[in-house]
């Protein structure tokens, strides 16, 4: 998950070097901001994200227009779409990203492999927002035995969740996709709905609006996953050479989650208009409208849901013992959000 800035320089072959899964779009303002950088020339900023509905605080924030606005003539954001966190941590650790909207595993991943020297969670982004969904008939974890469920990519946060779901109920999991239940990683998200409905796989453990879609399929929930669901992150070497910038994305961020808010039913379509030109389909509105209810869209990044995040990791072999002090710099948004008049997070 990152490294080091590149003023203006950084084009679509760097962002897609080892990414092959990734597109990206450009959006820029020439309007007038407080932010300015150390030598006065524009920064272009690389911000990756997913394309799923429990990353709708950067899709509604491109779409409002939010980041463009407030980075005005201190820097062009250049925004990427990936299909797994596992992509995105990839990319910020290889210094392709600056900022990225994140799951938390990929984030204490990222945090682990870099010893502590590469990203800080600046700000929560989501809640929720994802379940496992098993075909008609599946009432239970022990009838998932013997059976192959989808995740979006190892030890992802939907991956390890399922697992340790799994575990609890007594059925073993493993990492080359044995053991009493199946996990097979799938990607992108779109592809485990269709081996779903097609009958390929029992079920799985998707991200609004995938999990939706199986069950409209005919699928029902057999768990709900709670939690903090995305961050957002930044490399430590941006943070350190751009404050200012980053207090310009943690404003977009703030003001996207408040029109979220505001005008749901606005939002929903902002989403569902930015997912598209990403993944050339819109969804029906139905389905964003029922992928909105189970997310609750939050800049707290709620500190002990991502304690548990790593524990669980731990428990399952996926993630080797982790210290995550330092991981949070909630400094800058406890900023933004005082002067935007609402309460402060904490870690």
């Amino acid at each position: 998950m990152r490294r080091v800035p590149v003023a203006a320089m950084i084009g679509a072959a760097l962002l897609l070097a080892g990414c092959s899964s990734a597109a990206s779009s450009s959006a820029g303002s020439t309007a007038n901001s407080g932010a300015g950088t150390s030598g006065g020339s524009p920064v272009t900023v690389t911000l990756g994200f997913l394309t799923n509905i429990t990353h709708a605080s950067a899709l509604v924030g491109l779409k409002e227009g939010f980041f463009a606005k407030d980075l005005g003539s201190a820097g062009t954001l250049k925004a990427t779409a990936f299909s797994t966190g596992t992509e995105e941590a990839t990319a910020l650790l290889a210094g392709q990203l600056d900022a990225a909207y994140v799951g938390p595993n990929p984030a204490i991943n990222a945090w682990q492999k870099s010893s502590g020297s590469a990203i800080k969670i600046i700000s929560g982004a989501a809640t929720g927002g994802a379940s496992v969904v098993v075909k008609k008939g599946i009432t239970s974890a022990s009838q998932l035995k013997g059976k192959t469920l989808a995740t979006p990519s190892l030890g992802n946060t939907q991956d390890v969740a399922l697992r340790y779901w799994l575990k609890q109920n007594g059925l073993a999991t493993n990492s080359t996709g044995g053991g009493d239940a199946f996990i097979k990683p799938t990607t992108p998200n779109s592809a485990a709905v269709l081996e779903f409905k097609s009958g390929q796989i029992a079920g799985g453990s998707e991200p609004a609006p995938y999990d939706i879609e199986m069950v409209n399929d005919g699928g029902t929930v057999l768990f709900s996953e709670t939690g903090v669901n995305t961050v957002l992150v930044v490399s430590q070497s941006f943070l350190a050479a751009h404050p200012a910038i980053v207090a310009d994305l943690l404003k977009a961020q703030i003001q996207a989650n408040d029109f979220i808010k505001s005008s749901p039913a606005a939002a929903q379509a902002d989403a569902n208009a930015e997912l598209a030109s990403y993944t050339g389909k819109a969804l029906k509105a139905s389905i964003v409208a029922a992928a909105f209810k189970e997310i609750t869209f939050t800049d707290d990044p709620d500190a002990s849901s991502l304690t548990s995040d790593a524990s669980q990791a731990h428990s399952l072999g996926l993630l080797k013992p982790v210290n995550l002090s330092g991981i949070f710099d909630l400094g800058p948004l406890n900023t933004a959000l005082a002067a935007a008049g609402e309460p402060r997070v904490s870690s």
